[in-house]
């Protein structure tokens, strides 16, 4: 049995405790968590490259066999996330050695736990441990969020722990009433439990299948459960909230990766119509996302508002449940990830060179490098807003694509489009309120601390968009083939329930 689907989750958890010992030691921790990350980059290449052949890796801890132990899986759906995660681990991690991580002694602990837990809820293959490593990394988000301690934050933090702390409790009463009809929380024993289930049983499945689906909407920010999100990202360290580009696509992939295995055609009455209730969700969070990002007092609030209209634009393609439709969702996931996360960067540089104004879309002093803050921005909100030939562009022109047989392709290609073009305005808008909108012979601010580790960070994000771009062809390949084995749900049945149970 491989040990390398552990080492994801290992690794940031030996880190993060190793961080605790090493708090007095700030160049220490620096070193440490970058060195983490590079790692764990590392090691998701290597399962990248193996899932790639179309093997399921299956780790059952202490050789307990499934569905009695707890196992963790590694497909390619998995992989991708993985590596995802890791790549935008590196670029947040530099960032915050600019200055931000000094704020507070577990910072980079801290990071390292959210790593744990997004690891661990990308892996794990039943669905108690998805609630266990929900909270790990929903614990050291709350600690992050509030790094740095204003009253901005505490606020935001407040309303971001009370609606997570809702969604926690609904899970456990879903994860009890599943449990207690089948007997298994384990993924692929709830897909063979489910459909032998009588018809009463089944009707309360049902009920535990929406319960389920009402938490991952909430953790993707669906309308109409989306408000927390702007006001968390906008006022988080700009580290910190181009790390938590990468939250709300948690969610989307709990989505993705239960309901067609789980609660599939299978499962009968069990199964809800996804596309009745998330189709129409996805559209209302793009336009939601898009209108708000006109209205928007700060660039960060843009870029928050701006990461809504990324999440109901993969959700329209998970909706679908169609291997076109998904793998278009996949490939812009990644594009998204990278973007956002850019484009909260360079807000946080934008900021720092602003004296009190900040990132508010007022009139400030000039920037002390106007043309490289500026040439970031410029290609931070084309990859956003989806400008030819950048990455955006592709995934959003392969979602249109894989939605024009669907009979509500009107109002998917209209909804693409039209958020689309108002985030050109939104981020235009933007852009001239804080680089134009400048008093008459004001001098710029010269004390603005160290801005390099912030452009390393940028620089690394920017380098991944233009990647996605360039390698589009090889991505899609790998996109489709996620796709396809993400709906051959025998395949996954059988890797865990018999090779799984292997020693």
């Amino acid at each position: 049995m491989s040990i390398w689907p552990v080492l994801p989750v290992l690794l940031p958890a030996l880190a993060a405790a190793g961080l605790v010992l090493l708090r007095a030691h700030l160049v220490v921790q620096r070193a440490v968590s970058l060195i983490a990350c590079i790692a764990l980059i590392a090691i998701a290449c290597r399962l990248l490259v193996e899932a790639d052949s179309g093997s399921q890796i299956v780790y059952a801890l202490g050789d307990w066999r499934p569905p009695f132990g707890i196992v963790l899986v590694v497909d390619r759906l998995s992989a991708l996330m993985l590596l995802v995660t890791a790549l935008l681990a590196l670029p947040a991690v530099l960032s915050a050695c600019g200055g931000e991580d000094d704020r507070g002694p577990f910072f980079h602990p801290l990071v390292q736990f959210q790593l744990m837990g997004l690891n661990g809820a990308f892996l794990t293959g039943d669905l108690f441990n998805l609630f266990v490593f929900f909270e790990v990394l929903l614990i050291a988000s709350y600690c992050l969020l509030l790094h740095g301690q204003t009253d901005r934050r505490l606020r935001a933090g407040l309303h971001y722990v009370t609606i997570n702390l809702v969604g926690s409790s609904l899970f456990l009463i879903a994860a009890a009433l599943l449990y207690g009809m089948t007997g298994t929380l384990n993924l692929a024993d709830l897909a063979t439990a489910i459909p032998r289930l009588d018809a009463s049983a089944k009707l309360l499945v049902h009920s535990g299948a929406l319960l389920l689906l009402v938490v991952f909407a909430l953790k993707a920010a669906v309308f109409p459960l989306l408000l927390w999100l702007p006001p968390t990202y906008s006022t988080a360290a700009a580290s910190v909230a181009a790390l938590f580009a990468i939250m709300t696509k948690v969610g989307i992939y709990a989505i993705v990766r239960i309901y067609p295995l789980v609660f599939g055609p299978a499962a009968g009455e069990a199964a809800p119509n996804l596309e009745l209730w998330i189709l129409p969700a996805a559209l209302l969070t793009m336009t939601c996302g898009a209108l708000a990002a006109l209205a928007s007092r700060r660039l960060a609030g843009v870029a928050a508002q701006l990461t809504l209209v990324s999440s109901g634009t993969i959700l329209v393609g998970a909706a679908l449940f169609t291997s076109a439709a998904l793998s278009a969702a996949l490939y812009y996931l990644a594009h998204s990830t990278f973007a956002g996360a850019l484009l909260f960067l360079v807000s946080g540089l934008i900021a720092a060179q602003r004296g009190e104004r900040a990132d508010a879309l007022r009139r400030a002093v000039p920037l002390r490098h106007p043309h490289l803050s500026g040439l970031l921005f410029l290609l931070a909100a084309a990859a956003v807003a989806g400008i030819p030939p950048l990455s955006g562009f592709l995934g959003k022109t392969m979602l249109l694509q894989a939605v024009i047989d669907h009979d509500a392709v009107s109002w998917i290609w209209l909804a693409i489009l039209a958020t689309s073009f108002l985030a050109i305005i939104a981020l235009m808008r933007g852009g001239m309120l804080a680089f134009w909108a400048t008093p008459a012979r004001a001098e710029p601010i010269r004390d603005t601390g160290s801005l390099g580790p912030t452009l390393l960070g940028a620089g690394v994000l920017l380098l991944l968009v233009l990647l996605v771009s360039v390698a589009a062809e090889p991505i899609k390949r790998y996109t489709d083939a996620a796709a396809g084995q993400l709906l051959d749900t025998t395949s996954y049945i059988r890797s865990v329930m018999v090779t799984g149970g292997r020693p």
